[in-house]
């Protein structure tokens, strides 16, 4: 056959497409594409992805090829596409098939979205059929991952299931050259959910009125956190607890009903704009603030922030979002009619007591939430998997997720090799899960730290519905070593399934190894910075050098140990830190130095007796210690009300005099890392009159050159170039760029984590990577000391 001749001849091609390709309007892509290059045949989605077979001219078959990944819509992701020849059938159209189930599930849920300016704009005009429709979405916006039941991702198989489309509605969805054009979660007013107000009566807590309407509902809200009040919002993963962020009284009541102590509130403002004049936004954080992930991102509050200074006491640093559903934006614009003035910005945090997860079910709101809302702001679309806000940070112009949840899970990572079916339950604290087959390790949304029965019962959910939903039976389960972890408990309840013990360390390493693609078989220098983490000899590590790989690992270097009294006492009173590590560096706990100051003398007696008979006496290499110890020894904080707060103030009072930072030097004897030198020098400081920030700051740049030192340490042993920063001490933006800076001038490779959290929230990644990778029968032996 000529050349030209096969050109001419007509060909029928089909393809798999993986990734996340439903719910994100490929299949409407792909027949516009088809209907365009003049192509017959069909698209449809089943538990593997989507499946295209596509008929006509060899030259346009080919072109529909190299145009289908090019061009994909933007929120799809592809993983894979594979394709095959299969007979013509001389079809003279292109078209859209029911969706099947068939063949075990390969493609992937897309996360929840911000609202689009298409959807805003039609919201906005008064012309529009959805004008102030409050559930507005389309193919490119609106929720995905927490209405979805199972797969394929067609609305019988969503919570919109008991909203039957109206005849324009359904035009809408059936017509290919419409943005709404097999949309799932599509709705108006005349067939889709609804909003209401409920509001408090009597003592009981409970609502006991409703006010229904979209404006009566957002008017009654609007009135409410005018008056002061708060104000239960249903969003798209759950409730938010909304206030007036301007009132000093409103967010001191929210702290008191929530029991918040000093953690930080995060804001909602209603632009980009409103959130430069509430903190100084660099380039890449506005971009994140607007991303269609919409995360709350950790900015720098201005001096002049009009926000109360309850929203973050003491802290440099405030949590901002921009709204991203429809109900957020109507609530910032005024009610047409009305002369109530819309709020300017307001608090927006989980829906929960502390330490609690957050509500997602209506029933459950009006119950755990009764005491602590005045209002209900409610709509009646049903959340099947709840899902907190995301919050990030931003390094050298590269996020750094602090906690991955909305808008991000449940995309999953690529493994670097093939894993056994396996499910990893994560740590206790900030808890996440992973489930991994193949290639593919889902992560799971936000779910909380496991210190009560609710938190328990929503791991034990979630761990569920991702079964159902991806149809993976794992044949394994990952947990972390330590003894009295509920997930470690969790993890060894089901006889028919081995557990796998992943030391704390070693997950955090392997995760960031993970999210950076690193291959079977490599390993990296790994420093692995946190507070708590279970070691193999019994002590509490955390501030870990580690040569590893997936299959195991060799401690080369930790923090030199010191009895910490009291246990997790300590954690909350920093100077309880600050004098073990005085007791241990040999320096008198003389009455000038501020640790001394904030214990009482019978405290310290009793402290003293303990640290001289090393009893209840914890040893341990934390660096998340060391950093509390520091704080409180130059006067900076000697309580805290929530975790790392006492790093976070010693990181914000360096940041600002790194000019004048001090020179302190850490001693390495082995393989410990000694922080004596700097005691002492600090103690010196103190008396000599030094100023605190340049104190602060050479302590940074100290720990800076020390990791630098230990990598060069391990290179000269392994060869090793490349690096691998992960703990929590690395959500530290300012540590990481010092450390990250002193290893490249010594031509390290660095890799920190830019997908999953440096915390704990990442170690359900590392945890599946070890485990799939022993599983395979790969791993490696004889590395662990």
């Amino acid at each position: 056959m000529t050349a030209l001749a096969a050109a001419d001849s007509q060909v029928r091609r089909r393809i798999r497409v993986t990734g996340v390709v439903q719910g994100v309007g490929f299949r409407p892509f792909v027949q516009r594409l088809a209907n365009e290059l003049g192509l017959s045949g069909q698209v449809g989605n089943d538990t593997e992805g989507v499946l295209v077979e596509v008929e006509g001219r060899l030259p346009s078959v080919r072109y529909f090829e190299a145009r289908l990944v090019e061009e994909a819509p933007p929120l799809a992701r592809i993983d894979g596409v594979e394709s095959s020849d299969v007979g013509a059938l001389g079809e003279l159209e292109f078209r859209i098939v029911e969706s099947r189930a068939a063949g075990l599930v390969r493609t992937f849920v897309s996360p929840d979205v911000a609202v689009c300016d298409d959807c805003l704009g039609e919201m906005f005009d008064s012309t529009d059929r959805r004008y102030r429709y409050p559930f507005i979405n389309c193919t490119n916006c609106g929720p995905r991952f927490t209405i979805t039941v199972r797969l394929p991702y067609d609305r019988p198989n969503t919570t919109m299931s008991g909203f039957p489309l109206c005849d324009a509605c359904a035009a809408e969805y059936h017509d290919a050259g419409d943005r709404r054009f097999h949309a799932q979660p599509v709705a108006c007013a005349a067939c889709g959910p609804r909003l209401w107000f409920e509001g408090r009566s009597g003592p009981s807590g409970r609502p006991g009125y409703r006010i229904g309407g979209t404006d009566d509902a957002l008017t009654a809200a609007q009135q409410a956190l005018g008056r002061g009040e708060i104000v239960a919002i249903k969003g798209l993963g759950g409730y938010h607890l909304a206030c007036d962020a301007t009132s000093n009284s409103a967010v001191e009541e929210l702290r008191r009903r929530k029991a918040r102590g000093d953690k930080p509130l995060a804001v909602m403002v209603d632009h980009l704009a409103d959130a430069q004049s509430v903190a100084a936004i660099d380039p890449a954080e506005a971009a994140l603030l607007a991303s269609r992930q919409r995360p709350i991102v950790l900015v720098r509050r201005r001096p002049e922030a009009p926000v109360s200074g309850l929203i973050a006491p003491g802290n440099p640093y405030i949590g901002v979002m921009l709204p991203y559903t429809p109900v957020h934006h109507l609530l910032f614009e005024p009610v047409p009619g009305s002369d109530l003035p819309a709020p300017r910005v307001l608090v927006m945090t989980s829906g929960n007591l502390s330490d609690e997860p957050i509500c997602y079910d209506d029933d459950d709101a009006r119950r755990r939430l009764g005491r602590l809302a005045d209002g209900w702001l409610i709509h009646n679309r049903p959340i099947h998997v709840p899902c907190d806000d995301s919050v990030v940070r931003v390094e050298a112009g590269e996020e750094l997720p602090i906690r991955r949840s909305r808008g991000y899970a449940p995309l999953p990572l690529r493994l670097p090799f093939e894993s056994v079916p396996v499910l990893a339950a994560g740590g206790e604290l900030k808890n996440t899960f992973c489930l991994a087959t193949g290639r593919d390790a889902w992560m799971s949304q936000h779910i909380g730290d496991m210190g009560s029965v609710e938190t328990l019962a929503a791991f034990d959910r979630s761990t569920r519905q991702f079964g159902e939903i991806y149809q993976v039976a794992a044949r394994r389960v990952a947990a972390d070593a330590h003894p009295g972890y509920q997930t470690r408990r969790w993890a060894e309840g089901d006889p028919g399934r081995p557990a796998e013990l992943v030391q704390h360390h070693h997950a955090h390493i392997a995760s960031t190894m993970a999210e950076h693609g690193v291959p079977a078989g490599d390993r990296v220098i790994g420093v692995a910075f946190d507070g708590t983490g279970y070691g193999t000899d019994g002590a509490i590590w955390g501030g870990e050098v580690l040569v590893a790989g997936y299959g195991d690992f060799d401690r080369v270097g930790h923090l030199a140990y010191v009895p910490l009294p009291g246990g997790d006492a300590a954690i909350r009173k920093p100077y309880r830190a600050a004098l073990a590590h005085l007791w241990s560096a040999g320096i008198e706990w003389a009455p000038d130095l501020p640790p001394v100051l904030a214990a009482s003398d019978d405290e310290r007696a009793v402290l003293q007796r303990q640290l001289e008979r090393n009893f209840h006496c914890v040893p341990t290499s934390s660096m998340g210690r060391l950093f509390d110890a520091v704080s409180s020894l130059l006067g900076l904080r000697q309580s805290v009300s929530f975790e790392a707060q006492a790093a976070i103030e010693l990181e914000a009072t360096a940041d600002a005099h790194l000019g004048s930072a001090r020179d302190y030097r850490f001693d390495i004897e082995g393989s410990q890392m000694d922080p004596v030198p700097v005691l002492r020098a600090m103690v010196a400081d103190l008396r000599g009159g030094q100023e605190v920030g340049a104190m602060a700051a050479g302590f940074h740049l100290a720990l800076a050159r020390l990791i630098a030192d230990m990598a060069e340490r391990s290179r000269r042993r392994t060869r090793i170039d490349q690096v691998a920063l992960s703990g929590g001490v690395f959500q530290n933006v300012l540590l990481v760029r010092l450390a990250r800076e002193e290893l490249e001038s010594r031509d390290f490779r660095v890799i920190t984590h830019q997908v999953v959290p440096p915390n704990d929230g990442g170690l359900a990644l590392g945890q599946a990577a070890v485990a799939g990778y022993r599983g395979s029968g790969r791993a490696e032996a004889g590395w662990q000391s």
